[in-house]
């Protein structure tokens, strides 16, 4: 084969496990031979729409195997898979198709509203829709017609049925030359400017990552891995689905998380492995059925986004349950330290180790390496990092330390063992049950508002999602501002997580000598009730 990509997996899994289940659904069982065949047929009738190496697709929806099937139909024929996150507003999934220049955008039909209105003016030629009419949850329908004549947009006339398009696909065994560096997904990545940036992950990146899961989780093909986090997330998606259809193992898809429905899967399926964020474990240990559930079979709990609250820990430890925590990004597809569960007391509060095949380091301002114990900025290195952001030389080149480290902007340290501990978080970034929140590109559109003079967004402590984002406000003179007016202004321009959910009005924010925003002292300060 002259694919060494992901887009050859299925093909050679099958000769191997063929008759294994690959994707388990309610609706259905996939093997992995039917998974191959199905990917097979699906990048046929992409390629005779005109899809080829290099062309972006996109795909909005929830976790289903067309999701899947799109992934590794992209890698049959070297295109480019664009993830989007159902919970962006359209206009934030509108500058994602324009930036990567989307061809194709796959989704589901519940979701055919806001793709149909993200979509507008951008260069998506082609829809496909997965799926049944059933609206997704906040997701409402267009008015019907007052019976005066309509003309439908461009892009309502292009929607294609999924299934019918990829059973009229031919089951041809395409062999398209995509090697290890060639580029297989984009990831889009807020940041300080609050411009996102497309993280440009090539095969070699998303199979070293796998590589690192496999070796450092023992994923074995006996696993059966129930996926309750949105495929869309990197971690979902290259920590849990991937390295077990790379391993041969079995992933139970659920659309959507439901405590007592993955209660009910774990026992049923006798599922060995989850993947989630704090507030998902949280949730399942304080429902009722708990108790009584059959968990037996679970023994690998990976856990991202933030720590693991102590009380959290303590009832999975009281059923012989520990979770693998760690440290990582989208630009490191997305692992970089894991914290067995065997070393989770022993070095709580850290990080762990670099994955087998990843390093760490941590450097100062000038780029010297500094010595256990110093905190300074970690830096990782491996297969598994990301070379470039899409169209992005600039943002490339000051990511990159030495031509080799990408510079993470968190800060941390090392202790004598190689243990990372994370010292401050990236660019006073927000985590909000397992969502990334970038202040800047909130404070953005907050600033449009004619009352706000300026504007700070910090993180606070919510028990239900670990922090929420409060807006700390300065309004001009003889002008005022309320937390409804204020969610009114964000309401359809920034997805719901990301919304303050609470207004602080101050008299000035403070400053640094150079004119920065001290949001340490806003932290501080208005961090509690």
């Amino acid at each position: 084969m002259k694919n060494f990509g992901v887009g050859s997996w299925l093909r050679r899994r099958r000769p191997k496990t063929g008759d294994s289940a690959a994707l388990v659904t309610d609706e259905a069982t996939l093997t992995y031979a039917q998974l191959s065949d199905r990917g097979d047929r699906l990048a046929d009738a992409m390629a005779t729409r005109g899809i080829g190496k290099g062309d972006r697709v996109a795909y909005l929806g929830e976790n289903d195997p067309a999701f899947v099937e799109t992934f590794f139909a992209c890698g049959v024929l070297g295109a480019i898979f664009v993830p989007l996150n159902t919970r962006l507003a359209p206009p934030e999934i509108r500058f994602q198709l324009q930036d990567a220049d989307v061809r194709l955008l796959v989704h589901s039909r519940a979701l055919r509203e806001l793709a149909i209105s993200s979509a507008k003016e951008t260069e998506v030629e082609r829809r496909l829709a997965v799926g049944d009419d059933e609206p997704a949850s906040g997701v409402t329908r267009r008015p019907e017609s007052d019976g005066e004549e309509t003309r439908r947009s461009e892009a309502e006339l292009s929607e294609e049925d999924y299934e019918e398009t990829l059973a009229g696909g031919e089951l041809t065994a395409r062999d398209v030359a995509v090697g290890l560096d060639d580029g297989a997904m984009i990831l889009y990545t807020s940041g300080t400017t609050g411009r996102p940036k497309g993280a440009l992950l090539t095969h070699g990146n998303i199979t070293w990552n796998c590589m690192n899961v496999i070796v450092d989780m023992d994923v074995n093909r006996h696993d059966v891995a129930l996926m309750i986090s949105p495929l869309f997330h990197v971690a979902s998606l290259d920590m849990g689905l991937l390295p077990m259809l790379l391993k041969g193992a079995t992933v139970v898809l659920e659309s959507k998380f439901v405590p007592e429905r993955v209660l009910e899967h774990i026992e049923r399926y006798k599922v060995t492995s989850l993947n989630g964020v704090p507030t998902t474990y949280q949730l399942l240990c304080e429902h009722p059925d708990w108790a009584t559930t059959d968990i037996s079979s679970l023994n690998k709990l990976t856990c991202g986004g933030s720590a693991v609250p102590m009380y959290v820990l303590e009832a999975y430890e009281a059923r012989g349950l520990g979770f693998s925590n760690g440290y990582g990004m989208t630009e490191t597809a997305p692992g970089a330290t894991t914290l067995p569960p065997w070393r989770s007391r022993e070095k709580a509060g850290s990080a762990g180790l670099p994955q087998f095949f990843t390093d760490i380091r941590i450097a100062d301002p000038m780029g010297e390496v500094l010595p256990a114990g110093e905190v300074g900025e970690i830096q990782i290195q491996g297969p598994n990092v990301i070379r470039e952001y899409w169209n992005r030389p600039d943002a490339s080149a000051a990511a990159i330390a030495d031509g080799e480290w990408f510079r993470s902007g968190d800060m941390g340290y090392v202790d004598d063992d190689g243990f990372l501990f994370v010292s401050d978080r990236l660019k006073d970034m927000i985590i909000s049950g397992g969502e990334n929140i970038y202040p800047a590109e909130v404070e953005m559109v907050i600033i449009e508002l004619e009352a706000v003079a300026d504007v700070a967004v910090i993180g606070v402590p919510d028990e239900k999602w670990g922090e929420v984002p409060r807006a700390v406000v300065t309004v001009r003179d003889g002008a005022s501002l309320t937390e409804e007016e204020l969610r009114g202004h964000l309401d359809g321009r920034l997805a719901r997580y990301k919304i303050p959910k609470s207004l602080v009005i101050v008299e000035e924010l403070p400053r640094t000598a150079s004119g920065k925003i001290r949001k340490s002292d806003l932290r501080r300060d208005y961090s509690g009730d």
